[in-house]
């Protein structure tokens, strides 16, 4: 799903939800900066298969779709911390129950290749 599509407004709910979430790892830095403020290093130890690059792009979307904050401190060496705004708090509790859906179906998954 192109960037473009996350701005449209004549697509459904879900459509408009999905592009927001989009990618490899919005939802895994979604549930990253669920356990609160935290710097780019911080995000790359939690989830270190995140190339930098990556990492740069899905925050600077993630800042632009307004799901996280980043703020910059004056001091050197610089320090840059990045949190969830409210409204990806919001997007966060949304996502809960899809993510408990998709325990259930690793789990089924799971039991159904154990008994073959």
């Amino acid at each position: 799903m192109t960037r473009a599509r996350a701005q449209d407004t004549n697509v459904c709910g879900v459509t408009a939800a999905i592009a927001v979430i989009d990618g490899k790892w919005k939802t895994a830095l979604l549930w990253a900066l669920e356990f609160g403020p935290q710097r780019p290093g911080e995000l790359r130890r939690r989830l270190p298969e995140i190339s930098e690059k990556v990492l740069t792009q899905a925050l600077r979307e993630m800042e632009a779709d307004e799901l996280v904050h980043r703020e910059v401190y004056d001091e050197l060496p610089l320090k840059t911390v990045y949190s969830l705004t409210a409204y990806g708090r919001e997007l966060a509790d949304a996502l809960a129950p899809l993510s408990d859906w998709g325990h259930r179906r690793l789990n089924r998954l799971t039991e159904a290749r154990a008994a073959t």
